[in-house]
Parts: C-alpha cells; sequence; structure tokens
C-alpha cells in the first residue's frame, strides 16, 4: 500500500493520460487509491469478526456475515493494486536493488515486530512453537510450504507478505518486457486472469488432497495472477490505452457485483471480485490524475489508507488476545457486548496502526530505504527500473469464505493438532 514515504501514490504522468488540472499533472498523487485501501482493509477486518465469531447475537452476526461474507476478497484487492501501483510509478533510471531495498524497508519493520509480539502471546498462553513454522514466517517463505497450518502460522495474516515479497522480486526483471509489451497482450492479460481464477475451482480438483487450499488461496504463483492482472492494467492507463468506465460507474458495477455474489455459487466469487477491482481502480486513478471528483480522495480516507498495512497485521493478533484473555475466545460475546467489542477492536486497533505507523514503519523507511534519485523527464515508455509505491500486502486471501463458523476455544498448552501450528483467525476453507 502507497505514499509520500510511504502515504499517498505518487508517479509521472503519461503523455496518453488527459489531465484536467496543473496541480493533477505536476504532483500526479493518487489519493483515491490510497483511500480505497482503507476500504479493502475493513473487508477484511470484518471477514474475521466473523470467523472469529465475535458477536454472538444471531441477528446481529447474520448481518456480520452477510456484509463481510466475502470480506477476504480484500487481499485480492492489494494484490491487484500492489501490480497497478508500482508498474504505474516506475521512473527511468531506477536500479532493482534499491527497488528491493525500499520494498523491505517498507513491509519488514512492521512485519519482525508483529512476529516477535505474536511469538510473546503464544509464549503467555503456553502454546507450543513450532521452530520450522517460526522461521518460515520470519523470512516471509511460508506461503511457499503447503503443510497444514504452517502458512497461516505465528500471525497468520503474514501469508500475504509471503506472496508480495515474491511479486517484488518478480517485477523489476519483467518490466522492460511489459514495456515493450503491445497493448493487444496486455489487454489478453486482463482479460485472461479472472477467467484462471474461474478455472481454479474445478482445476483444484486434480490436486492430492489436502493441497486443494493452500494452491489457489496461498501459493504465491497462483496469487500473482492478480498482481498482473494490477500490471497490465497500469500499463494500459499510462499508455492513453485503458478503456474502462469512469469512477462513479466502477463504483456502481462494484457495489452491484459485491451484492449480487450472495446469489451466486461460491466458485465464482473470486473471478466476478477480480473484474469489480479491476474496473475501480483504473478509474480512481484516473480520476486523481484528471483531477476530476472522487469520494475516495478525503483526507480522513487518506490517513486510514496510510495506517491500513499497519492496521492489517495486529488487527487478527489484538483481537484474538483480548478475547483469550477474557475467555470468550470462539464462543462470542452475546447482545449488544458482541457489537460494542467489535467497535473496540476498530478503535484499538486503529490506535496501535497509527503508532506503528509514525514511530516505526515511517522512520525505518526513512532510515532504511534508499535515497531517491532525480526522476527523469517523463516518457511514454518508461526504463527498466522500478520506483517506490507501497502497496500494501493485506490480509486474507481472495476467495470463496466460509460461514465463519471456528472451532471452539483450546485451552491453553493444548499442541497443535497433528503437529501444526495454531491459527487464530478461523477457517478460511469453507469446504
Amino acid at each position: 500500500m502507497p505514499s509520500r514515504v510511504d502515504g499517498e501514490l505518487t508517479t509521472t504522468v503519461s503523455p496518453g493520460v488527459r489531465t484536467r488540472s496543473a496541480s493533477a499533472a505536476t504532483a500526479s498523487r493518487l489519493p483515491s487509491l490510497t483511500g480505497l485501501r482503507w476500504i479493502a482493509a475493513m473487508l477484511v477486518f470484518g471477514y474475521h469478526v466473523g470467523t472469529m465469531r465475535i458477536v454472538a447475537q444471531p441477528d446481529a452476526k447474520a448481518v456480520v456475515d452477510w456484509l463481510f461474507t466475502l470480506g477476504l476478497s480484500g487481499v485480492q484487492f492489494f494484490f491487484i493494486l500492489s501490480g497497478f501501483v508500482l508498474v504505474w510509478s516506475a521512473r527511468d533510471g531506477d536500479r532493482r536493488r534499491d527497488f528491493w531495498r525500499r520494498r523491505l524497508a517498507k513491509i519488514y519493520p512492521n512485519h519482525v515486530l508483529t512476529w516477535a509480539a505474536a511469538l510473546l502471546v503464544m509464549w503467555w498462553f503456553a502454546d507450543p512453537v513450532v521452530p520450522r513454522a517460526a522461521l518460515e514466517n520470519l523470512f516471509l517463505v511460508q506461503a511457499w510450504d503447503p503443510t497444514p497450518g504452517y502458512f497461516y502460522s505465528i500471525n497468520n495474516v503474514s501469508w500475504s507478505l509471503s506472496c508480495e515479497l515474491f511479486f517484488y522480486l518478480c517485477l523489476p526483471l519483467a518490466l522492460p518486457a511489459i514495456r515493450r509489451a503491445r497493448s493487444g497482450l496486455l489487454w489478453a492479460v486482463v482479460v485472461a486472469v479472472p477467467l484462471v481464477i474461474l478455472a481454479l475451482w474445478p482445476g483444484q480438483q486434480l490436486l492430492p488432497e489436502g493441497s486443494n487450499w493452500w494452491f489457489t488461496q496461498v501459493f504465491p504463483l497462483v496469487r500473482s495472477t492478480e498482481f498482473w492482472l494490477g500490471v497490465a492494467a497500469a500499463e494500459l492507463l499510462r499508455r492513453g490505452h485503458w478503456r474502462g468506465p469512469g469512477l462513479p460507474l466502477a463504483s456502481v458495477l462494484f457495489v452491484v457485483v459485491w451484492v449480487a455474489a450472495h446469489w451466486i455459487p461460491a466458485e465464482m466469487w473470486a473471478a466476478l471480485l477480480s473484474v469489480a477491482y479491476i474496473l475501480v481502480i483504473p478509474a480512481a486513478a484516473r480520476a486523481d490524475v484528471q483531477g476530476r471528483w472522487s469520494p475516495w480522495r478525503h483526507r480522513t480516507l487518506i490517513w486510514l489508507g496510510e495506517v491500513s498495512f499497519a492496521f492489517y497485521l495486529v488487527h487478527v493478533l489484538v483481537m484474538m488476545t483480548v478475547l483469550r484473555l477474557t475467555g470468550h475466545w470462539g464462543v462470542g460475546l452475546s447482545g449488544w457486548s458482541g457489537p460494542l467489542a467489535v467497535l473496540g477492536f476498530l478503535v484499538a486497533n486503529l490506535a496501535l496502526a497509527a503508532a506503528l505507523h509514525r514511530f516505526v514503519e515511517t522512520p525505518m523507511m526513512r532510515r532504511l530505504a534508499p535515497r531517491r534519485r532525480k526522476p527523469a523527464a517523463p516518457s511514454a515508455a518508461a526504463g527498466p527500473g522500478v520506483a517506490t509505491a507501497g502497496t500494501p500486502a493485506a490480509p486474507g486471501a481472495a476467495s470463496a469464505c466460509g460461514d465463519g463458523v471456528v472451532p471452539g476455544p483450546r485451552g491453553a498448552g493444548d499442541g497443535p493438532r497433528d503437529g501444526r501450528p495454531v491459527e487464530y483467525a478461523g477457517p478460511r476453507d469453507p469446504h
């Protein structure tokens, strides 16, 4: 997720994209995408509220389940946004090693801190720690391990950082070919990715039992299709060849897809939402560049978007810890206590995320990231490097979400089932 150091997204404007105001043409910030990051983070937060069964009152729980059944697809939004922003922000002459260093400086300080905090919580509750899982999580390679439980180990949500790290490694190597690619090929990617996502559901039946969920929802090679979808859309927009709807229509289509998906088979959710997301993201970017109205550009939304990466990293850990301390883990809170607890968790996670963003994420970016070189003059074909643009690796997975039921609470000291690491955020696989 992107900014000054990492707040609002920045880029140079291609001659193919017409701008309405001088400020849009020169600063070229994309604050609407920063604001949309918070919307995606809230979808994931709401989804985990459901899977952790915080709200026990049946009617209130039904509302949460209806609103956020598709919430885990917020990470799909982040993967698409990541590819879009990093290509849109590419600069001539930027070195690959500088790009990689900036991305590590962005994600690793918060990751290491929350990893250590998760281990401390596990020690407090006498949960067993599987050394292999802990090391895989620390070095962000856990998404490559199909062993059940390992990819969601320690700080469960950091599996998506493992995917993002792979995307960051690949992009500078692929960018020269992307700049040279014909627009027809880029459009083929935009059309093909939702179809590939759709084909994964019947295709997963060919996999060994137990690997289906990991392959379709976690495996970095598979999840990279969403990243490349954003890459292709950004390159088309910077050339002036994007033909998607404007932001108002794209936003309406997204809402329609979100509501209609409740009556559509779960196997089609991820593919449909990828279409909705790839319409909204370029539309919001184009509205910013052209100086047109955008509801996602409000100052409060921009700030929320800036802290959304930290919010994502802490939200499951905070909720799980409090629920276990109070004895409500897995059983929820009855009456109005449930919704009030959700509101309290939202505020507490926001406060902690704001502190992490201000005192860890931003200063460590300044300290660890390389100094920016003076950008070259804008051109329609950017060079082989990649410029920074924060893309939050976010929370869950783009998937057909389950009914939000999790197992009952486990007592302190209960070992992981079959030697697996402990998971806290509830089951992802509805089957």
